[in-house]
């Protein structure tokens, strides 16, 4: 009887002992960059993100910083960060707050930064293939550096404050155990010009931690002035350490 009662309780404590998965999904990045479109140079560049999932709720962050140094002085520099908070309605649907920021010495604007809202929509949601789609109002703030600008910059010399219309489409997909796919798109639009960003990626697994990641960002300007082209992309090759 003892035996059978020290058997039972061995067995309780093993079903309590469940380790639960971490609301924490931390990347890091670095690798190289080539620049292509209005500007042609080679440089590195780092990444960090973060994701915490808790309940109906999912918070993230980002920040990239890239930095070009020719003969032995600064030549480009340029931060992006963003936040995005969610939060469920549904089983499909969720509410969003984003906010994207870029400051830079040599890109369109030296200041550049979009505040939206508005509702998700998860059309798949699983471990293999993730596909949602953001629609929103917002504010945008464009900050011309007019001490900068060059013959080669996509930039009207005026500060820009206006409403816009945001809408995001993101997918990836777990093609193999150690290879994955992603794509996505955001177009922001207001009076003084719409802008499409589209960012691919196909990251495959070294180790458990370890990953090598293939990149290509490409931005879109409806409005340049004459003489330029539109788009401007870049091609990155980085090592991706996932925490």
């Amino acid at each position: 009887m003892g035996s059978m009662l020290a058997h039972a309780d061995d067995s309780g404590q093993n079903d309590t002992d469940i380790e639960l998965p971490s609301p924490w999904d931390t990347e890091i990045e670095f690798g190289y960059q080539a620049h292509s479109g209005n500007s042609d140079s080679q440089s590195l560049n780092s990444r960090l993100n973060a994701e915490y999932v808790a309940g109906r709720h999912r918070t993230s962050g980002e920040w990239k910083y890239y930095l070009l140094y020719k003969d032995g002085e600064e030549d480009k520099r340029q931060s992006t960060y963003t936040a995005q908070s969610d939060y469920k309605l549904g089983q499909k649907t969720y509410l969003y707050g984003s906010f994207k920021g870029v400051d830079s010495r040599y890109s369109a604007y030296f200041k550049d930064y979009t505040l939206s809202g508005g509702l998700g929509y998860q059309f798949s949601n699983t471990d293999k293939f993730v596909l949602e789609l953001e629609l929103g109002p917002g504010f945008r703030y464009q900050e011309p550096n007019l001490d900068e600008i060059d013959d080669d910059d996509i930039i009207f010399p005026e500060t820009v404050q206006e409403a816009i219309f945001r809408g995001n489409i993101n997918s990836s997909w777990q093609a193999l155990d150690n290879l994955a796919l992603s794509a996505d798109v955001t177009v922001v639009s207001g009076s003084s010009n719409t802008r499409t960003d589209t960012d691919l990626s196909v990251t495959n697994n070294i180790t458990e931690d370890i990953a090598l990641k293939l990149s290509h960002s490409r931005q879109y300007h409806d409005k340049v002035p004459e003489g330029l082209k539109k788009a401007d992309s870049i091609f990155s090759v980085n090592l991706l350490f996932i925490f």
